[in-house]
């Protein structure tokens, strides 16, 4: 809880920085905001530690393990990319989502429960890595579009003061979006394979209904995803959408694979569980 507080609010006082930053005069605060990411960061790998600890097992595989790592990992791909990116607006859009993520966290947690013998599988880590990289990757995906948005507005404004020094290069911007939203479809169509691959081959550990599992509101909100990824990608190859379209389209994706992670969590009723006692799984008396 110590761990998990405090990295709440660090995230939530390097939100602060962001909002000072884009003030006018908040410059010299970019490397507190790093330090402070940075320091959140270091606590949730703590907190994951400790409760790999706790069950006796790599922390993965729960919804809210996933999300401390998805935080986590979007805030290492920030602190690297901040070694190239450094106007201010990017920074500040980073604090905002990153402690919007940490809210659906704190909604989301649950005091540790023992892993299904499932999750012992190797295709569980495969999967949960695989989504919770492509996630992390979306999130980031998303900071470029909403950066590149207001830059692109300002420019058509001719408010170029607001824009020089204080905002990465529109096509630096656009190329990280895609880049980052290709290397999200990778990682998410592998989490998708080996999720499903490894429910058909352990379909008696899930109760004997693979279909049932793979039909679950969550795991159809992910395949949801992983479609209108595929779809930007294969439209934007094509030139349907370019720039503009493209980062709305990114954000279309953000809200969805948020809802995939979460609200399918609060608002469906999900199966996509691997803890002990969860509708749908096995438990370990069943062997």
């Amino acid at each position: 809880m110590v761990l998990f507080v405090g990295a709440g609010l660090l995230y939530l006082g390097a939100a602060v920085l962001g909002a000072v930053q884009i003030g006018g005069r908040g410059e010299r605060y970019r490397m507190i905001l790093n330090d402070l990411i940075g320091l959140a960061v270091v606590l949730e790998i703590g907190l994951l530690v400790f409760r790999s600890i706790a069950l006796g097992r790599v922390a993965l595989t729960g919804l809210f393990e996933s999300m401390i790592a998805l935080t986590g990992l979007f805030g290492v791909f920030y602190l690297v990319l901040g070694l190239f990116i450094r106007q201010v607006w990017f920074g500040s859009v980073t604090g905002w989502v990153i402690l919007s993520m940490m809210v659906l966290t704190a909604a989301v947690a649950e005091t540790a429960r023992t892993p299904q013998v499932v999750a012992t599988k190797p295709w569980v880590v495969v999967h949960a890595l695989a989504m919770i990289g492509g996630a992390a990757l979306i999130l980031m995906s998303a900071v470029s579009a909403v950066v590149y948005l207001v830059g692109r507005r300002r420019l058509k404004r001719k408010e170029i003061h607001k824009v020089i020094g204080r905002m990465p290069n529109l096509q630096k911007l656009e190329r990280l979006n895609l880049g980052t939203l290709r290397a999200a479809f990778v990682l998410v169509t592998i989490g998708m394979v080996s999720g499903v691959v490894g429910v058909w081959l352990e379909a008696e550990l899930l109760g004997g209904a693979p279909l049932a599992w793979l039909l679950d509101s969550k795991v159809l909100s992910v395949l949801i995803t992983w479609g209108l990824l595929g779809g930007v990608m294969v439209l934007q190859k094509l030139r349907r959408i370019r720039r503009k379209r493209v980062a709305y389209a990114t954000l279309a994706v953000l809200l969805w694979i948020v809802f995939a992670l979460v609200g399918s969590r609060l608002l469906c009723a999900t199966k996509h569980d691997f803890s002990e006692g969860q509708a749908g799984v096995t438990t370990n008396s069943r062997e």
